[in-house]
């Protein structure tokens, strides 16, 4: 952690701790109850059509929403700062808390599977901070890095074939 970071942890205790410490314990989201702030601080991706309109649109995979989940949260193992700090396995939901390099600032990601059909699902994500009225576009780049790594992790699960 950076000296600066301590320092700032001294006011807002939260920024002084690791992963999900100091924060509150993490809630399912309703998805579909979504009310975002006003504050240019957030990113949500999801399919076309869903509402609250995403800012990005997310594809339908062709795998299986458990699955799809499974790759996420192997995406997830493999992001920097990022500590998950929750699942919600009904719901294929997963919350991660997402550090920053320099100050250590918190932001939230939640991610959730959703079925399309027998074969097939999408996702949405919605990553916000924790901090601040603008993130600087840093949630919006956030999501488009793992929708990037979901996209290519998806086509090598789709191409490889089921072991038994």
């Amino acid at each position: 952690m950076t000296p600066l970071a301590r320092l700032l942890g001294r006011i807002l205790p939260e920024i002084g701790k690791p992963g999900a410490a100091g924060l509150p314990e993490p809630h399912p989201l309703d998805f579909i109850r979504l009310r975002r702030e006003k504050t240019p601080n957030s990113a949500l991706a999801g399919p076309a059509g869903f509402s609250p309109s995403p800012d990005m649109v997310i594809p339908v995979f062709p795998l299986r929403a458990e699955r799809l989940i499974e790759i996420v949260e192997q995406i997830g193992q493999q992001q920097q700062r990022t500590t998950l700090a929750a699942t919600f396995p009904v719901r294929m939901q997963l919350w991660y808390v997402v550090r920053s390099r320099w100050l250590n600032l918190p932001d939230l990601l939640t991610v959730q599977a959703m079925a399309h059909d027998e074969a097939s699902s999408t996702l949405l994500l919605y990553s916000r901070s924790v901090y601040g009225y603008s993130d600087f576009g840093v949630n919006r780049r956030r999501l488009a890095a793992w929708i990037a790594a979901i996209n290519a992790a998806s086509r090598r699960s789709a191409e490889s074939p089921p072991t038994e």
